[in-house]
């Protein structure tokens, strides 16, 4: 394989990519680009057929098929972070075949859609909070994306008056307490479009909460500047969850992103998707989460992949993820082990699953078994 780049200004140790504002691979080594914004790292993104094509050698053919039925967006950034064909990098970004070839998943596997009184833009599962989706663009579109059928789709972008429908409906429901923007992503959102929402929303007497959803601080954390960062910490408590889910995604900048959001004042928790060949690997997990830590952010579920229409691919089984939690509890922090959760399918909501640890309970007597596999007795009180 083959990555090309027309950029030759200077090298960067391979080990420690993203220290730069901006960077591009090429042949296992990453330079730097010229100082350029966000904005136009999104702009130079790979996003047709004969881009990627051209970048890695990819069959065109194939490509235009899979991009035809499922976008693609490959931002400068997080090219520049693929070290060979097949990495953890390259399979969460790169379209697939396997994208057109499962049978057994379903467009909408958290039937979102028939939870949304308001068309598009709030899903309303849990008596006290919502989810607002306020954009439908990403500055990386996931081959495993759970919102594949809408996620880059420019049919389905949501206009300020489906917001401003979705934030009524939040107005006229007291009980909603909770409201978690997400999308595609709001950080996509120029800043004073986002900074109107958060006002419209602060201004509601009963909303107590605001969460974002991201995965900018990953993806594309160039976004992450002080303009953003000085806006949002008006509309406080502000939480952020964001998404990494391989160790080579932590990077020094995105670390300096989720530094700048956490010295503002947001706590950021991460969400990870267990994902075959990317992070099905109790070691990689064990890496990922302490890493995570390691730049103050809070790991906080790891999802057993959505049964989603063309992400079949991905899935893997739960006893894997039992697995990975065994091999984190007991053996590193409590602080790095997150809840492994199912969205139940049909639109049940978050079940945790857990290896199971109580092994009998017999009158007052609970048989508990440690990490080590060792047994123990607890007597409850009579």
């Amino acid at each position: 394989m083959n990555i090309k780049n027309k950029s030759n200004n200077c090298s960067v140790d391979e080990d420690n990519p993203g220290g730069c504002y901006s960077l591009s691979y090429s042949k296992g080594k990453i330079t730097i680009l010229d100082n350029i914004s966000w904005q136009d790292l999104l702009k130079n993104s790979l996003t047709t057929a004969e881009q990627i094509a051209e970048k890695t050698g990819l069959d065109v053919k194939e490509i235009k098929e899979v991009i035809k039925e499922y976008p693609a967006r490959i931002n400068e950034y997080y090219f520049s972070l693929i070290k060979q064909k097949n990495d953890p990098i390259w399979l969460q970004c790169m379209p697939n075949k396997k994208e057109l070839q499962d049978s057994i998943c379903y467009v909408d596997p958290l039937n979102e859609e028939n939870q949304s009184p308001v068309s598009g833009v709030i899903t309303h599962r849990y008596p006290d909070r919502v989810l607002f989706l306020v954009c439908n663009q990403c500055a990386m579109y996931c081959r495993f994306c759970t919102r594949k059928r809408k996620v880059g789709d420019s049919f389905k972008r949501i206009t300020w008056e489906q917001i401003m429908d979705g934030l009524q409906y939040i107005r006229d429901h007291s009980e909603i307490r909770d409201v978690i923007l997400s999308g595609g992503d709001p950080l996509l959102l120029p800043t004073s479009t986002l900074e109107k929402i958060l006002k419209e929303l602060r201004s509601i007497k009963h909303i107590e909460i605001i969460r974002i959803g991201t995965r900018v601080p990953c993806t594309l954390p160039q976004r992450i500047d002080a303009e953003l960062c000085n806006m949002l910490k008006k509309y406080h408590p502000i939480y952020i969850n964001t998404h990494f889910n391989h160790p080579s995604e932590i990077t020094s900048a995105s670390s300096l992103a989720c530094q700048m959001l956490v010295d503002t004042g947001i706590p950021v928790g991460n969400q990870t998707v267990l994902l075959k060949g990317v992070n099905d690997n109790p070691q990689v997990m064990k890496e990922l989460m302490q890493g995570l830590l390691k730049i103050r952010v809070k790991p906080y579920y790891i999802y057993q992949a959505d049964m989603t229409k063309g992400t079949d691919h991905f899935r893997t089984r739960i006893s894997k993820g039992l697995e990975v939690i065994k091999n984190l509890r007991g053996f590193t922090s409590g602080l790095a082990v997150p809840h492994y959760v199912i969205d139940a399918p049909g639109g049940g909501g978050k079940i945790p699953i857990l290896p199971n640890y109580v092994q009998s309970i017999k009158g007052n007597k609970v048989i508990i078994k440690n990490y080590k596999d060792n047994l123990y007795e607890y007597i409850e009180p009579a």
